[in-house]
C-alpha cells in the first residue's frame, strides 16, 4: 500500500488541473447536496417534528372548577402518558390592540414555568412572569432585528378590565394551549372561570375518533357538565400544515434537482478523470503494479481532493442552508433558529464521497482487465469515428472551419456529451422554474398590495392610548379632505356564530370606496352585494369552510338569527385574518376601535408623509403604511434565485470538467491544427461552439420541463394555501422571457467553457509535441 500511496500522491500533484477540478466540483456538489437534502429533510412532516420537541399536548381540556376538583383531574390517568396542569384559565378581553389581533378575547392561564412534562413552551423573548402584574404573551418566533422593528416592540402593557399587566416576555406553543400566561398567583386575582388540563396519551393518536376514545378515559366519572372544552392536536396540526404546505412544494422541487445534478456530475468529472488517465494506468501496469494495485491508486487519487471537498463542502452547505430553513419556517413557530438533523450532514459528508468512489471504481475496474499494452492504446485518443464522421458531414457547410470542428467534437465521447447534457439541462430547468416562481410570487403580492390600500388607519393610537374624538363619520370625511386621498374604504368586523360550525366567522360589514379598491375587480365568480342579506367571501375562506356560490349561512347578529346568500368569491379579504364581505350596517354601541378605514392615495403621494399627517391632524388615529413588500414574497424569490443561481453553478462547473478533459485528450490535435495555421481565437471559438450547441439543445429541451414544473408545483402550493390562483398568475411567459431562458443554457455552458478553451489556446505547438 506504501507504493500505491506514492503512485497516488505523485499523480495528484502531476495532474494540477484535473485535482483542482475534482476537488472544485465535489465542493460545490456537496454544498448543493446538503441543502437539497437539508430541504426534503424540512418537508418531511415539519409540525410532527417541532410538536415533539415541544412535548406538546395530544387534547387541551379545559374542566369547569365549580363542577370538578383539581384533585380528581390529577388523579384520572387512564391512558395518560404525561400531563401538566391543572393550570387556572381565564379569558380576557383587552381594551388596547396587542399583536396583529385588534381587540380579540385572549385566553389567559396561570402557570409557574415554561417547562414540564407537556407543552414545553418556547419562551424566545424576554422573561416567564415572577410577580403579580406580568404576562407572557403567545406569538411566533421572530428575530431580535425583526422583533425590534416591528409593532410587538411598541407595546408594552396588556390593559384588561381587572387591571394593567405588564408584558414581560413572548413565548409560543404549537400545542396553542394559552394566547398568554401569568403566575398561578395572579391568576388567582383574576378569578379563573376554567382549569385547564394538557394530557399526552398512549397509544394511537393518529385519528379525531382515536383521541375522542383517549379523552373519554380521563372524562369517565367526572361529572356530565365539568368537560367545558377539549381541543385536540390535529386542528391545530392541520391550521399549522397550511403555512409549511405552501412551501414544502419548492422546497421538494429545488431538493430532487440539486440531488440529481450533483449525482450526474460527480458522476461525469470523476469517471472522465478515470478514462483520461487509461495510459497512465498502463504505464503503471508496466512497471509492476498488479491490476488491484492500479485500481488503487486511481480511487486514492480521486478521493483525496474528493474528501477535502466534501468536508469543506459539508461547512458551506450547512452555513448556507441554516438561513433559509430559518427564514422559511422561524414565522410559522416551528423554532427560532432551524436545526440541521445529523444525519443530513452523514449523508453529505459520506454519501458524495462514496459516489466519487463507486463512479471512479467502474472505469477504473474496466482498466482492470487491460493488458498494460491496451491501456497505454486506449489512454492515447478518444474514439474518433463518429466525431470523425460528424466533422466531415459538417466541412461541406458553409460554416468557419473552427465551428463546424466544435460541432463535431461531442460526438466523439457519447457517454460524456450525454452527462453533460443533463447536468446543462437540469441547469435550464432550475432556471426556468425560479423565474417561473418568482414573476407568479410577485404577481399575488402585487394583488394583495393592489387591494389592501396604501393607508390603513384604526380610531384608536395604540402606541399613545389616546382614542379619537371623532365619530365614524367624522374620521371618513377627515380622510376624504386630506391632500393625496384618492379612495377611502370603511369597515366593521365581527365574529359571528355560524349555525352548524364549531368556529365563528369574520364578517367585514364595508361601505364607501371598498368595492372599487380592487376587491370587485378581483372576483372570480358571482358579483358584489347588491343586498343587505349578501356576502362576498376569499377563496380561502370558502375552501377552508367547504362553502360554495349560492349556499346560504345563518349566523348569530345581535341576538338574532340572520341569512345571509353567498353570491360572489374573490381574490383577497382585508387585511388580517380572511373574513367575508357584507354590505354596511349600522351598528349601536359599537366600540369605536373596531372601524378600520383604507385609504388608496393618489399616485406620487409620499405614503409615510400622508401617514404621519393623519396622525398630527388626529393624535387619536393609528395610521401605517401598508406597502413595503411581503415576507412570503420575499422568501419565495430570495430562496428560489440562490437555489437556482447555485445549481447553474454547479452545471457551469461540469462544462467545465467535460471540456478540460476534452482539450487534455486532444493536445496532439490542437497542436496539429495550431501547425497549420489555426489562431487562438479559433481555438477558443472551436471549443466554445462545441458546449454551447449543448447548451442550446439543454434549452430546447429544459424549458417545456421547467413550464410544467411551474405549472404542477404552483397549484400544489396554492392548494396547501387553501387559495385559488388566477389564471394571470400562471401566466408569466412571454416570447421575450422564452428566448432569455434560451439563452440561459447556452450562458451555462459557455462560462464553464471559456476558461478551459482560453487555457487550449495558450498551448503552444512546441509544448505539444515535447509532451508526444
Amino acid at each position: 500500500m506504501r507504493a500505491v500511496w506514492t503512485a497516488a500522491r505523485a499523480a495528484a500533484r502531476r495532474r494540477k488541473t484535473q485535482t483542482f477540478v475534482i476537488f472544485l466540483v465535489v465542493l460545490a456538489c456537496t454544498t448543493s447536496g446538503l441543502i437539497s437534502l437539508a430541504l426534503l429533510d424540512a418537508a418531511d412532516s415539519p409540525f410532527d417534528r417541532a410538536f415533539a420537541e415541544q412535548r406538546g399536548a395530544h387534547a387541551v381540556v379545559t374542566y369547569d372548577p365549580a363542577r370538578v376538583t383539581d384533585a380528581r383531574l390529577t388523579a384520572a390517568t387512564t391512558g395518560v402518558q404525561a400531563a401538566a396542569g391543572p393550570f387556572g384559565q381565564v379569558i380576557v378581553e383587552p381594551r388596547n390592540d396587542v399583536g396583529p389581533v385588534f381587540g380579540q378575547p385572549l385566553t389567559v392561564v396561570g402557570r409557574a414555568d415554561p417547562g414540564g412534562p407537556v407543552d414545553r413552551v418556547d419562551l424566545w423573548h424576554g422573561r416567564w412572569p415572577s410577580a403579580p402584574g406580568e404576562i407572557v404573551l403567545n406569538e411566533p418566533p421572530l428575530t431580535a432585528e425583526d422583533f425590534r422593528m416591528g409593532p410587538l416592540a411598541e407595546v408594552t402593557e396588556l390593559v384588561t378590565p381587572s387591571g394593567t399587566l405588564t408584558i414581560v416576555g413572548y413565548a409560543f406553543t404549537l400545542s396553542g394551549s394559552a394566547d398568554g400566561w401569568v403566575t398561578p398567583a395572579q391568576m388567582t386575582t383574576m378569578k379563573p372561570t376554567g382549569t385547564q388540563m394538557l394530557y399526552r396519551f398512549t397509544g394511537d393518536v393518529s385519528t379525531r375518533e382515536a383521541l375522542r376514545a383517549r379523552l373519554s378515559g380521563v372524562t369517565t366519572g367526572l361529572p356530565g357538565d365539568a368537560l367545558l372544552a377539549a381541543q385536540p392536536y390535529l386542528v391545530i396540526k392541520d391550521e399549522a400544515a397550511e403555512g409549511p404546505g405552501v412551501y414544502l412544494p419548492f422546497l421538494g422541487t429545488f431538493g430532487v434537482l440539486g440531488l440529481l445534478v450533483t449525482v450526474i456530475i460527480v458522476g461525469n468529472v470523476v469517471s472522465g478523470a478515470v478514462i483520461s488517465g487509461f495510459r497512465h494506468i498502463g504505464v503503471l501496469k508496466s512497471l509492476g503494479f498488479t491490476p488491484r494495485q492500479v485500481v488503487a491508486v486511481y480511487l486514492t487519487m480521486v478521493s483525496m481532493p474528493a474528501v477535502v471537498g466534501a468536508v469543506l463542502g459539508t461547512v458551506l452547505g450547512v452555513a448556507a442552508v441554516r438561513p433559509m430553513l430559518t427564514d422559511t419556517f422561524r414565522g410559522l413557530g416551528f423554532g427560532q433558529e432551524a436545526e440541521i438533523r445529523s444525519r443530513v450532514i452523514g449523508a453529505a459528508l459520506i454519501g458524495v464521497p462514496l459516489i466519487v468512489v463507486i463512479a471512479a471504481l467502474l472505469p477504473a475496474w474496466r482498466a482492470h482487465r487491460l493488458s498494460a499494452a491496451e491501456a497505454i492504446s486506449a489512454g492515447s485518443a478518444p474514439r474518433r469515428g463518429r466525431g470523425l464522421r460528424v466533422q466531415r458531414a459538417l466541412s461541406g457547410s458553409r460554416l468557419p472551419r473552427s465551428i463546424s470542428l466544435g460541432l463535431g467534437l461531442p460526438f466523439a465521447r457519447p457517454a460524456r456529451t450525454a452527462l453533460t447534457m443533463a447536468s446543462l439541462l437540469l441547469g435550464v430547468v432550475s432556471v426556468t422554474f425560479a423565474l417561473g416562481l418568482s414573476d407568479s410570487v410577485i404577481r399575488i403580492t402585487e394583488v394583495g398590495e393592489r387591494a389592501a390600500g396604501e393607508i390603513g388607519v384604526r380610531a384608536f393610537n395604540g402606541r399613545e392610548h389616546t382614542p379619537s374624538e371623532r365619530s365614524d363619520a367624522e374620521v371618513e370625511q377627515m380622510l376624504r379632505g386630506l391632500p393625496g386621498t384618492a379612495r377611502v374604504g370603511v369597515a366593521v368586523n365581527r365574529d359571528l356564530s355560524v349555525a352548524g360550525q364549531s368556529e365563528p366567522m369574520k364578517i367585514n360589514f364595508v361601505r364607501g370606496d371598498m368595492a372599487a379598491m380592487g376587491y370587485q375587480e378581483q372576483l372570480y365568480e358571482g358579483h358584489w352585494m347588491t343586498a343587505p342579506d349578501q356576502l362576498v367571501l376569499p377563496t380561502q375562506l370558502l375552501n377552508e369552510r367547504g362553502l360554495t356560490i349560492g349556499e346560504k349561512l345563518t349566523v348569530s347578529l345581535d341576538g338574532a338569527w340572520t341569512t345571509f346568500t353567498i353570491v360572489g368569491e374573490t381574490v383577497r379579504g382585508l387585511p388580517g385574518p380572511e373574513g367575508a364581505f357584507a354590505a354596511w350596517r349600522d351598528f349601536p354601541r359599537q366600540d369605536p376601535n373596531a372601524y378600520f378605514y383604507q385609504v388608496q392615495t393618489v399616485a406620487g403621494t409620499d405614503l409615510n408623509a400622508y401617514a404621519d399627517r393623519v396622525t398630527a391632524t388626529d393624535p387619536g388615529l393609528d395610521a401605517w403604511n401598508n406597502t413595503g413588500g411581503d415576507s412570503f414574497s420575499t422568501v419565495i424569490t430570495a430562496f428560489s434565485g440562490v437555489l437556482a443561481l447555485m445549481l447553474a453553478t454547479v452545471a457551469a462547473l461540469g462544462v467545465l470538467n467535460t471540456v478540460a478533459l476534452n482539450v487534455t485528450e486532444r493536445r496532439r490535435d490542437l497542436g496539429m491544427l495550431k501547425s497549420i495555421g489555426m489562431t487562438p481565437r479559433q481555438v477558443v471559438a472551436m471549443v466554445v461552439t462545441s458546449m454551447a450547441a449543448l447548451g442550446v439543445v439543454a434549452g430546447v429541451l429544459g424549458i417545456p420541463l421547467g413550464l410544467v414544473a411551474h405549472r404542477i408545483v404552483l397549484p400544489l402550493s396554492a392548494d396547501a394555501a387553501k387559495i385559488r390562483l388566477p389564471e394571470y398568475v400562471m401566466q408569466v411567459w412571454d416570447p421575450a422571457t422564452l428566448a432569455l431562458l434560451l439563452l440561459s443554457g447556452v450562458g451555462i455552458a459557455v462560462a464553464g467553457a471559456l476558461l478551459p478553451a482560453r487555457a487550449a489556446a495558450r498551448l503552444t505547438i512546441a509544448r505539444v509535441l515535447h509532451n508526444e
